[in-house]
């Protein structure tokens, strides 16, 4: 008898030095970096240097990368043209993963997958993401995008391409944490995608069109957006208690942002946003939408029936709240998400590159058997 792993739970497929989940211990790491660690220092460029060449960089390799990103920071006239034909009630992540498709189609070079040609590719995938991205929120309302600022950290420039506003110091850094705790996180649905894709030896860009695929849907990267949904609706804190009493424990009404397939113990990137997504608050003055999760949070942990089953908050409660207050709305949220996660996705491209063997799972057959063939005439 065949045992069936559903979902592929617990099933190895293969391996990666890019990064390390320990469900148990809520343990993060980056390339042998703790989370901690990488969030307290340094930038999501160094992030996203570290996981595409496996070493942070010198100040020197730094510059050159910001340098090659910023290269690749042009908003072409074609896409803007494209981007005004699209409906505008289109969700942005349908929107973002077409662009990325199109991207390959004007890259000559797409069909090459050496490592110079895919390494080329990738910084431009990791510095198109947030262009798309801030153009996009500003079309839709019938806005001209505004051009990336090739100086800024794209933090910051991202930022001052949605709003058009120089953003704080302190918006910036929120930024950067997200960012940073976005950029991989082994081998999720969407990274397990881009993998499979790169594995046919198909283009990079089928790889992470692919894998925006899977992450639009609401069980993956669409979280974070149902979880500042569900603060809405919460509206102010003094609803908090009433909401959980009546809805959650009233009615079994689920918490979004509230439990982990991997984490069995606190998502330590739920820690450590808690921490920032206050900091901006107060930095703000503001912090009414930090009051309705932080209460909202402690009610659960108060409640034998989260506690016991373990469930508690994941990366995309609180970071809900921290993009709300950066000026974001719920339905971009996922694209901010692939901002962040774009480095782990063409990180794991690469690395599937390397010793690539063709990602071919079997199916168990369970379906009928030795049925009869009915003429056209007699069925």
């Amino acid at each position: 008898m065949h045992e069936v792993a559903k979902g592929l739970v617990g099933v190895i497929v293969t391996e990666t030095t890019a990064s390390m989940v320990d469900g148990s211990a809520g343990h993060l790491t980056y390339r042998g970096y703790a989370i901690e660690d990488l969030t307290a220092h340094a930038s999501y460029e160094e992030v996203a240097y570290l996981l595409l060449h496996q070493r942070l960089p010198n100040r020197r390799e730094l510059t050159e990368f910001q340098e090659g990103l910023a290269a690749e920071m042009t908003l072409e006239p074609y896409f803007v043209e494209v981007m005004q034909r699209f409906p505008k009630n289109s969700h942005p992540l349908t929107i973002l993963r077409t662009l990325i498709s199109i991207t390959g189609v004007y890259d000559a070079t797409a069909n090459d997958n050496s490592l110079e040609a895919e390494l080329r590719k990738a910084y431009r995938l990791i510095a198109y993401t947030p262009i798309f991205t801030a153009a996009w929120a500003r079309i839709r309302q019938g806005l001209a995008p505004i051009p990336p600022d090739k100086h800024l950290s794209l933090a910051a420039s991202f930022l001052h391409m949605h709003t058009g506003v120089n953003p704080t110091p302190a918006e910036i850094a929120a930024l950067n944490v997200y960012l940073i705790l976005m950029a991989d996180h082994s081998l999720n649905p969407s990274t397990f995608t881009s993998r499979v894709v790169a594995s046919t030896d198909s283009d990079i860009y089928s790889a992470i069109t692919a894998a925006l695929g899977a992450l639009k849907g609401p069980k993956h990267g669409g979280a974070n957006e149902a979880t500042m949904e569900m603060f809405m609706e919460i509206g102010n804190p003094e609803n908090v208690s009433s909401f959980f009493t009546e809805q959650v424990k009233g009615n079994g009404r689920k918490i979004m942002g509230f439990g982990h397939r991997v984490y069995r113990t606190t998502d330590p990137r739920s820690v450590i946003l808690r921490h920032h997504t206050e900091a901006l608050a107060k930095s703000l003055g503001n912090t009414h939408w930090f009051d309705i999760a932080a209460g909202l949070e402690n009610l659960a942990l108060a409640d034998p029936y989260f506690t016991e089953r373990r469930i508690y908050a994941n990366v995309d409660y609180y970071s809900s709240v921290l993009l709300y207050m950066l000026g974001i709305e719920p339905n971009l949220m996922p694209l901010v998400f692939a901002i962040g996660r774009m480095a782990g996705w063409v990180t794991h491209v690469l690395e599937q590159r390397l010793e690539n063997r063709l990602i071919h799972p079997e199916a168990l057959y369970i379906g009928e058997n030795d049925r009869i063939w009915v003429n056209l005439e007699d069925r």
